[in-house]
Order: C-alpha cells, then sequence, then structure tokens
C-alpha cells in the first residue's frame, strides 16, 4: 500500500481546486494555506485535512519570514511531503520555501526562468530561442544605446507580474526616461523592449520527468494588453490541428521547457506572431497551470484536466511511480470572458448545443465551445463577442503593477 503524503498548497487567489480534489481522491492528505481575503471562498473543504490563513502584505505578497516560522510549527507534527504553488505569484515564494525546508521542486534559481521576464529573455537568447529586443535598467549607458538602436515604440515591463499587468507603451525616448526615472528605486525591477505587432498565442503543456508529455496550442483573439488596457473582451481558442503555427509552436515550447530546465510541472507559455516577418518570438512562460479558465478550454477540446493530471503526475514523481497521461482528444475550443454590468447575467439566449461551460462569477459573464470544427468555434465565438459587446460588456481601468 503506498504510504499517504501531506502536500501543502499555497495561493494568494482562489484556484487549484481541482489540484486539491485529485490528491485527495488518491488517498493523501492534502493542505491548504491562503490568504485571509479568501477563507470564504468555495474550497474543496471535504477534501482539506486542515486549511491555514495568513494576511498578505500591502503589496499582495507573503511576509515570508512569518510564512517560514507558521510553516517550522505546523512542521513538527504534520512534516509536510511537498510544497505546491498553485498561482503564478507563489512560485518564487514557495521556491524559497522549498530551499529553506529542503524538499523536492523547483528550487529558486530554476524558478526565476519561470517567473522573471528579464531571466526568460537571456536564458532564451542563449538557447537561440528568438525574444524581442530588450534591455535591463541596470545601467543608463544601456538604455540610451537601446533606445538609439531600435525603433518605438517600447513596452516598459515589471519583470515578475502576470499577464499584461503593469505593462506600458512608450513612444519616444523622453517616455523612456521619465517612467525610468519615475521609477525610482524599483527601476532594476523592470525592463524595457521593443514592441512587436503581432498575434499572441499560448502553449498550455504538462512536462514529465523533462519530456513535455502533453502540449496545446491556442490563439488568443485580442492580445491580453489590448483586453487589460482597452477593456476588451477576452477570446482564446484551439489552433487547427498539425496546421504550420500549431507544430510550429508545440516545437517552440519543447525548446524552451528543455531550455529552462523544467523536469515535472504544468506550464503556460506564451508567443506572439509578428505582423511584419510571421516569425514567431517567445514571450514568457510559467510553472503552473495558465489562468483565465484557459485550463477548462483546454480541457474542452483535450479531455485533459491540467490541474487534475498535474496533481497526478507530482504524486507519481513524489512516490517515485510512473505517470501515464489519458487518453487525448482531438477537438476543438474556444473561450470568451467578459466583465458584466450586471451582477448575475442571464446567459439562457446563449443555447447552442456546443456550450460545454458557462461562467458562475458575479459581474462576469463567459462561455466555452467546443466542436469537432474549427470554423465553428471561431464562428460561434465571432456571434458571442458582439452580442456580449452590445448587451453585457463593462469595463475597469487596467491593473496597475502592485507586485514588486
Amino acid at each position: 500500500m503506498v504510504r499517504p503524503i501531506s502536500i501543502l498548497c499555497i495561493t494568494s487567489y482562489f484556484k487549484g481546486s481541482a489540484f486539491i480534489q485529485a490528491g485527495h481522491a488518491k488517498g493523501h492528505r492534502m493542505f491548504l494555506l491562503t490568504a485571509t481575503k479568501l477563507q470564504h471562498d468555495p474550497w474543496p473543504w471535504d477534501c482539506l485535512e486542515d486549511v491555514y490563513y495568513m494576511d498578505l502584505l500591502e503589496d499582495g505578497t507573503w511576509a515570508m519570514n512569518d510564512l517560514i516560522n507558521s510553516i517550522a510549527y505546523k512542521m513538527r507534527s504534520i512534516g509536510f511531503d511537498k510544497f505546491v504553488a498553485l498561482d503564478d505569484f507563489d512560485v518564487d515564494q514557495v521556491a524559497n520555501l522549498r530551499e529553506h525546508f529542503r524538499l523536492p521542486g523547483m528550487g529558486a534559481t530554476t524558478v526565476r526562468y519561470f517567473r522573471d521576464k528579464l531571466a526568460m529573455r537571456m536564458k532564451a537568447s542563449e538557447a537561440q530561442i528568438p525574444v524581442p529586443q530588450f534591455t535591463n535598467l541596470f545601467r543608463d549607458r544601456d538604455i540610451q544605446q537601446f533606445t538609439e538602436q531600435t525603433e518605438p515604440p517600447w513596452l516598459l515591463k515589471p519583470r515578475s507580474e502576470a499577464s499584461a499587468t503593469g505593462i506600458k507603451k512608450l513612444h519616444s525616448t523622453q517616455d523612456v526616461w521619465e517612467q525610468v526615472n519615475g521609477l525610482q528605486d524599483f527601476r532594476h525591477r523592470y525592463l524595457v523592449e521593443c514592441f512587436t505587432p503581432g498575434d499572441v498565442y499560448h502553449v498550455d503543456s504538462l512536462i514529465y520527468q523533462g519530456e513535455v508529455i502533453f502540449s496545446k496550442a491556442s490563439k488568443y483573439l485580442d492580445t491580453p494588453f489590448e483586453v487589460a488596457h482597452g477593456g476588451g473582451i477576452f477570446r482564446s481558442c484551439s489552433l487547427e490541428l498539425g496546421s504550420e503555427d500549431d507544430l510550429k509552436l508545440n516545437e517552440l515550447n519543447r525548446k524552451v521547457q528543455k531550455a529552462f530546465g523544467m523536469k515535472n510541472s504544468a506550464s503556460h507559455t506564451e508567443f506572439i506572431k509578428s505582423h511584419e516577418t510571421g516569425a514567431f518570438y517567445f514571450l514568457e512562460t510559467s510553472a503552473r497551470v495558465g489562468g483565465a479558465n484557459l485550463a477548462e478550454m483546454v480541457e474542452a477540446s483535450t479531455g485533459i484536466n491540467l490541474w487534475k493530471e498535474w496533481a497526478h503526475l507530482e504524486l507519481a514523481v513524489s512516490l517515485d511511480q510512473p505517470y501515464k497521461l489519458p487518453k487525448v482528444n482531438q477537438q476543438y475550443a474556444g473561450i470568451v470572458v467578459s466583465l458584466s454590468r450586471y451582477q448575475h447575467p442571464d446567459t439562457s439566449s446563449f443555447a447552442d448545443p456546443e456550450i460545454c461551460w458557462r461562467m458562475k462569477r458575479d459581474w462576469h459573464i463567459g462561455l466555452i465551445v467546443k466542436s469537432d470544427s474549427a470554423h465553428r468555434v471561431q464562428e460561434l465565438l465571432e456571434q458571442y463577442t458582439q452580442r456580449i459587446a452590445n448587451e453585457f460588456h463593462a469595463r475597469l481601468e487596467p491593473p496597475k503593477a502592485s507586485r514588486l
């Protein structure tokens, strides 16, 4: 009989319930450490041995010394075998916890490649994976040289934010220096890169023993930057299976995971395809399941629940057992999500049989459709986007970079 192991899941956002449920279903002891503000969210309470709450700091991060001391106290009686970060914002701090308590998993050095956009670009460049031209903000002369040798516009990006949070478009050298000087002592936590007009794609994958064993390539129908900063409607859909873009993206993703040293995890990786040249450029990657309900879209098209299989994979590695991926379906899916002007939007008028998921979240509206036809998925997304824009859509100001 397999010895149950104790897994502490750490997250500052409400997500990963399927991961917790999968571990519990396998007979393991699942624990949760989360932010106090999330104590009333619908966690899978029946699957958890215990739940711990801590207040986050003003910048949304954990007080690291308090976190270490609290876990050390619980370690005396529980003896956690594994720490798992369920959200991108917690990956680096959980890596430090593994280092401190000498537990297996991704350490602080490797995790830099999955959280720090500057480290990502430098590592990708070393591996000859194309990236937009960029510069760090450590030395004035490097910034000046960069602006002289490249053409605006440029993007100012926080090194450790997720998605499009905190990104600013700069149109002149004066804009660059105003923003850099305005950052004061925090400028070293940012980078500047060339803006590449193009379409943004994502590859969601599972990596086991250093090999990509599952990957699904999809395309954002509006870039995350446009959605975050323009108040748009979020949309993504599966790529045509076996298409040139599909094959190129899956191969690029394999190169990224190998170059970055990923061993066992889920990953969400983004690329941009230049409108001018048609070339793909690497944007960023992560050591977790993609957000914005993309995991549900991937499951609709492939039958693979990324949260569940990530849990099974992690458990197999911890117990030195083989992991086998379930059968993968070959369908297409797409998602559309928007802020809603109604707290509980009525989606009953969306009645097509292809609908397989409806968002249940206050002040949001969202749908996922699946079909054997990529064209049908795109057709429905276009129809739904127009209807949502006319009947439901609301917008907020874009999020600011808070987690410096």
